[in-house]
């Protein structure tokens, strides 16, 4: 077998040249990733190193008559099945390389000493653009000082860029100038609880006068559990299965300074119950949407309940259960991509305290709170 190392600056750059060399039969005998000193001694570059075999051909078989048509065949088989398997191995070993570089890429750009605060941002599950966003923002000072950070420096550059990048998106709670407020989302998110604290501060806090319309009709614990709520804050709570019972609810509620509308959750991922919710709520209104969710559900679900909720007038996000996470990264991919801020967050089941009216600062420091940890 002849053998030949390759040195390249990624795994792509290294596998053009052995195939140039040895072709699509080349077999990966190692891989390393290499990191050598750059800029003023500590910035290391990283490098890909791969050692790679090719087998040369043995000569042919001599050509097999009729009557032993079966042998030269196993011959052929037998020469080539071990290649074929370890190249197989090579290849699944690379791909398994491949996948952990990618999964790392924002580490081999920067100085050692950013990992531990790329890794609570990872650990977060901060998206890659953020973290390279902020690797790069880093960096750049760093190379502009000519000296190294700490990590509480990194920390607080991260979160002057955090609040750069979110600068033109709003925050806070609900404006107290429109009537109606409505929260969406789908089951299991706390929307009732949700609810309740809110309306329970625009009482305590503010003096509201206000009703309740429920539309969850789906679950009976959920109109019990928002009828004890509205007892305890001395409000009515109007029913509503139909939209013309939410047009009756909307005239029995007349005199009220603010009613909150508690809607059924649903799995939106079905575009029925989307379209049962627009026929049931009329959006015309003076009103303020929230859309509701939980920070413990994967981030593709929540991105999928969005997309059903494009159509929506939807003001703001409402995040919940953050007590049960130990990654909030999620909260700002959505709300980069979807550019749309949050009104509220929840961290426990006490009405009214467990709720916060989101501050982008505030957020931010519960992004970086292991900082001092790292």
């Amino acid at each position: 077998m002849k053998m030949k190392k390759y040195s390249a600056a990624t795994m792509v750059e290294a596998m053009k040249k052995v195939r140039a060399d040895f072709g699509d039969d080349a077999v990966i005998l190692n891989s390393s990733v290499v990191k050598t000193k750059g800029f003023l001694g500590f910035f290391k570059k990283q490098s890909v190193e791969v050692l790679a075999g090719y087998d040369e051909p043995v000569e042919k078989p001599a050509p097999f008559k009729k009557e032993d048509h079966y042998a030269p065949i196993q011959q052929v088989v037998e020469h080539n099945v071990k290649p074929s398997v370890d190249l197989k191995n090579e290849m699944e070993e690379m791909k398994k390389m491949l996948q952990e570089m990618k999964q790392s890429v924002s580490f081999s750009q920067y100085p050692d000493s950013m990992n531990p605060l790329l890794t609570l941002l990872e650990r977060q599950e901060l998206s890659q653009s953020l973290m390279l966003s902020i690797g790069d923002g880093i960096f750049t000072k760093m190379k502009e000082e000519k000296r190294d950070f700490t990590v509480k420096e990194q920390a607080e550059i991260a979160k002057e860029l955090l609040l750069k990048e979110f600068t033109n998106i709003p925050f806070g709670g609900i404006s107290f100038t429109k009537k109606y407020i409505n929260v969406l989302g789908p089951t299991g998110v706390g929307k009732t609880t949700t609810i309740a604290k809110i309306a329970a501060r625009s009482v305590l806090e503010h003096k509201k006068k206000i009703g309740f319309i429920t539309t969850d009709t789906y679950r009976i614990a959920a109109i019990e559990q928002l009828k004890t709520y509205a007892n305890l804050l001395q409000a009515p709570v109007e029913v509503a299965y139909s939209h013309e019972d939410f047009l009756a609810a909307i005239e029995n509620l007349g005199d009220r300074d603010m009613i909150f509308i508690d809607t059924a959750g649903r799995n939106y991922k079905e575009e029925k119950f989307v379209n049962d919710l627009k026929q049931l709520i009329n959006f015309d209104l003076e009103m303020e949407s929230f859309l509701v969710l939980s920070v413990t559900s994967k981030e593709e679900d929540m991105k999928m309940i969005i997309e059903q909720f494009q159509s929506f007038p939807i003001e703001k996000f409402i995040f919940t259960k953050i007590d049960e996470t130990g990654s909030v990264g999620p909260m700002f991919n959505l709300m980069q991509q979807y550019k749309m801020g949050t009104a509220y967050y929840t961290d426990g089941q006490e009405v009214p305290e467990d709720i916060a009216e989101a501050e982008l600062e505030k957020m931010i420091d519960l992004l970086l709170a292991g900082v001092a940890h790292a």
